[in-house]
């Protein structure tokens, strides 16, 4: 009998970092895919890790995993390509290899971004079900009262989401602005943004300092670096 592990070709080729699960069923769909030999055309047709996997007659060979910490200025947009020709943050990583960013920061918001091509790995980072872990230094341009942070950490309806923090604190105040930590296990849309907004703040800067266990320390802002094999694991450890 035989044994090996098999799975659905289009988990296939995204495990091989070749194509998303969408992008790689409509290839499968098109009939854009041979697996040992023979086109198939069912996503989910039960495929060996190391079969011979053909796109467009060309070997789907496993692309290299890449990982990446990159330190994202302000101005910058997360995306691939702007309609309106903005600066993205692929103009400041690799060329050589095809990366998406994990998870976004707003273009007016700066700090640690994870970038890579591992879709899996991906996903456990950004999925909230696995609920990790983003840290935010805050800068907003008034004092918070104990009252607002405790509601911050309780919740607040905006505009019919229920908004919270999962640990929120005062890190420094001058005399009129303060610096904020805030930590979400969630990230709803412009979440940090739309909560001060709420408490009528200000925004006037902010910076993602930690995701997981991963900091975005000395990093040079605009700069990035290969993530080594521990942190890879760690960053998506319980």
């Amino acid at each position: 009998m035989n044994t090996t592990a098999r799975y659905g070709l289009a988990r296939i080729l995204s495990k091989r970092g070749l194509a998303s699960r969408t992008q790689a069923s409509a290839l499968i769909q098109a009939g854009s895919v041979r697996v040992d030999g023979r086109l198939i055309r069912d996503p989910e047709h039960p495929t060996r890790l190391e079969a011979d996997i053909r796109i467009d007659n060309q070997v789907a060979t496993a692309v290299e995993k890449c990982y990446l910490a990159y330190n994202k200025p302000r101005g910058l947009i997360v995306s691939q390509r702007d309609e309106h020709s903005r600066r993205t943050i692929f103009e400041q990583l690799p060329q050589h290899i095809k990366l998406s960013a994990v998870g976004r920061l707003d273009q007016a918001s700066e700090g640690l971004l994870l970038v890579s091509n591992d879709t899996v790995w991906a996903a456990r980072i950004t999925e909230p079900d696995f609920a990790v872990l983003k840290t935010y230094h805050v800068q907003i341009n008034r004092h918070l009262s104990e009252v607002e942070l405790a509601n911050m950490r309780s919740g607040i309806e905006v505009q019919g989401d229920w908004l919270r923090t999962h640990a929120v604190s005062v890190l420094r105040a001058g005399e009129k602005t303060c610096w904020l930590s805030i930590t979400l296990d969630e990230g709803k849309n412009r979440h940090i943004r739309r909560m001060l907004d709420a408490l009528d703040c200000e925004v006037l800067r902010l910076l993602r300092v930690q995701i997981g266990s991963l900091l975005l320390g000395e990093l040079a802002k605009g700069q990035w670096r290969n993530l080594s094999e521990a942190e890879v694991r760690a960053a998506v450890e319980p």
